[in-house]
């Protein structure tokens, strides 16, 4: 199992959505490293819904239910999008600033290229956040 955080503007797709959803197609990914790092997620792995602008805050957790396929938003080129499940909210939020002071998460994928909207985490990284 492999592990991951997506970011989402709230006011666009917020983990209240999904959970609302029970179940959603995360796609309109159009950067390439981050639909390499879409390409890669495999069923079971599980993922942090992280919201960017405001919040800037690892919010819940959600699983991925169906590996990467064709996003049917794409009007062209070759993008992804995999269906992901909630799992559960964090009990805390884990703030931006939170995982830049900690010393396990500062160097996280997230931290270094803020700009991505899919990357992976470590399973040290997974313990730290979920703790």
């Amino acid at each position: 199992m492999a592990y991951w955080i997506l970011k989402t503007e709230p006011e666009t797709y917020s983990w209240d959505d999904l959970v609302k959803a029970k179940r959603a197609r995360w796609d309109g990914v159009r950067n390439f490293a981050a639909a390499k790092n879409l390409r890669a997620m495999k069923v079971g792995d599980e993922a942090l819904i992280y919201h960017s602008g405001d919040d800037k805050a690892a919010v819940g957790m959600a699983k991925v239910i169906k590996a990467a396929y064709p996003d049917p938003t794409a009007k062209e080129g070759n993008w992804v999008a995999v269906d992901l499940v909630p799992v559960q909210p964090l009990k805390t939020p884990v703030t931006l600033a939170e995982m830049k002071a900690d010393s396990v998460l500062k160097d996280m994928t997230m931290v270094r290229q803020g700009r991505l909207s899919v990357s992976p985490v470590t399973e040290a990284e997974w313990k730290r956040l979920m703790s």
